[in-house]
């Protein structure tokens, strides 16, 4: 389901390119496991899944692999990578800077037009939290990651920090139907939400910090006792 009170757009609304419209449909496959870790594909499955013709898969693929979500292996097709906790508190390490960054200048930088989107988003983001939507406050986080990068008006640290998110976004979507805390985290997603549309930096990085903290507790409690 996805959300469309507000003259909401999802992310795919945006005139992407075929190449991106790829990208954007597979991540969300392998993100919410409807391709499952360790299941071998190839162009030509994912182009008749999809619709979209196998040169925009490929290009997809290509960028996949190098965010860890594929490997590619030649002549035997492709392997949606297994999740991995070594791998995830490895990209949470990383991303607590950037994301730290993004939401300072984010804070900084947005537009009028911008922060309104934003606050927009959290707004749809909260009523996905009480309504216990995962696949809608999924799709509002891939918006607002996009959102927020682009209104930090840095394309290194967004470029960045893109490869990073979606293999974030798996690992939660994996484990979190255990975590007592789901609902804590998803509320933490809306207060960052919130701090970016306010345009207040120390808010907006005091926000990032608290969801990274509980991510990471989130992951460390996956480990088997």
């Amino acid at each position: 389901a996805s959300l469309s009170d507000e003259g909401a757009a999802a992310p795919g609304d945006w005139g992407l390119t075929l190449n991106e419209k790829a990208y954007q449909r597979l991540e969300e496959l392998i993100v919410t496991l409807q391709l499952a870790p360790g299941s071998v594909v190839s162009e030509a499955s994912l182009s008749a899944l999809i619709g979209i013709g196998t040169t925009p898969i490929r290009e997809a693929l290509q960028r996949l692999s190098r965010e860890h979500l594929v490997q590619i292996l030649p002549r035997r097709g492709v392997v949606v990578t297994q999740i991995d906790l070594r791998r995830q508190l490895l990209v949470l390490e990383t991303r607590r800077e950037l994301d730290r960054l993004i939401a300072r200048l984010a804070a900084r930088r947005a537009t009028v037009a911008e922060r309104q989107r934003m606050a927009t988003i959290a707004r749809q983001m909260a009523r996905a939290v009480k309504a216990g939507a995962v696949a809608d406050f999924l799709q509002c986080d891939a918006e607002m990651n996009a959102m927020a990068a682009h209104a930090a008006r840095n394309e290194i640290a967004a470029q960045s920090v893109a490869a990073l998110h979606a293999v974030s976004r798996r690992f939660w979507f994996f484990h979190q139907a255990v975590w007592p805390g789901t609902e804590r985290t998803m509320q933490l997603h809306v207060s960052l939400a919130e701090a970016l549309a306010s345009g207040v930096e120390a808010a907006a990085v005091a926000a990032s910090d608290a969801l990274i903290d509980d991510l990471d507790s989130f992951s460390r409690s996956t480990v088997a006792p």
